[in-house]
């Protein structure tokens, strides 16, 4: 079963002016895209799956090129078609590279996401991004006991 859109939207919206700091996944303190993921994971589901290692905040890390894309694959549900609200997606940041960025859509047409300098915005999914987009999930509904 699939978390409610709205709820996921709600909990996402609330990381709003949150500012980006690298590893960090703390609401109103600091998180980079993959905090804001795990921030509302917790508020969704509970306490995280797994603990995250360090990782590079550098897009051409070579060691760690496919982990966005393995762990998404692993705790998330992959879906068919356009994304939707509540859904996740993930983003290459250059062509021939794996995913390496994400967000969480609150509409067909935005989505929220951490960027350094900016920290947690809500942004349009213009044709760019569009263009970027490496995959479409969905947060499960997990048991929180």
């Amino acid at each position: 079963m699939n978390a409610d859109p709205d709820e996921i939207v709600g909990a996402a919206r609330a990381w709003l002016g949150t500012p980006y700091r690298h590893q960090a996944s703390t609401l109103g303190a600091g998180c980079d895209c993959l905090g804001l993921l795990r921030g509302v994971w917790r508020q969704i589901n509970g306490a995280e799956p797994v603990r995250i290692p360090p990782y590079r905040a550098d897009w051409r890390d070579p060691a760690h090129a496919g982990s966005l894309l393995a762990a998404a694959e692993t705790f998330l549900q992959p879906v068919e078609g356009e994304p939707q609200a509540g859904d996740v997606i993930l983003f290459r940041l250059h062509r021939a590279m794996p995913p390496k960025h994400c967000g969480i859509m609150v509409s067909r047409t935005s989505f929220i996401h951490a960027q350094e300098q900016m920290g947690v915005v809500e942004a349009n999914l213009t044709e760019a991004w569009r263009r970027r987009l490496a995959g479409v999930l969905q947060f499960p509904r997990m048991d929180k006991s």
